[in-house]
């Protein structure tokens, strides 16, 4: 797995902290309600560190190394890339994938503050997962 965070809570148990990296088709939108819902997320767009216009296979990869879950509205072709991606001995952090892409911006950020709050990212390793609406 990429870098990922290494917290300790008050307890002394050992977590790692998700990051979220938006593809380039993610609405904007949604990104923007998560970080005003919490602001402590570290969920980055794809026009900042080089996910523009890139290819699937580019993506996965560079989420990888960053040790971010790549969310996307690609239900297309993401679900077959990963999984080639996976088929080459590469892990992911994990994909979600957020259809339709005219889903309810405030439930979407809402469920994904949850996972950001309620799972690890270790959780999340080689995982895709649909949001439906």
């Amino acid at each position: 797995m990429g870098p990922a965070e290494i917290s300790t809570d008050a307890g002394g148990t050992r977590s790692l902290s998700i990051k979220f990296q938006g593809d380039n088709d993610l609405n904007r939108i949604i990104v923007a309600a998560v970080l005003r819902l919490e602001p402590a997320i570290d969920f980055q767009q794809a026009q900042y560190d080089a996910f523009h216009g890139v290819d699937d296979q580019a993506v996965l990869q560079r989420a990888a190394e960053l040790g971010r879950i790549l969310v996307t509205h690609d239900k297309g072709t993401m679900p077959g890339q990963l999984a080639d991606f996976l088929a080459e001995s590469n892990s992911s952090p994990g994909v979600i994938i957020v259809i339709p892409q005219d889903a309810p911006i405030r439930e979407v950020a809402e469920t994904l503050v949850l996972i950001w709050g309620a799972t690890k990212s270790d959780e999340w390793a080689n995982r895709i997962e649909i949001i439906p609406w």
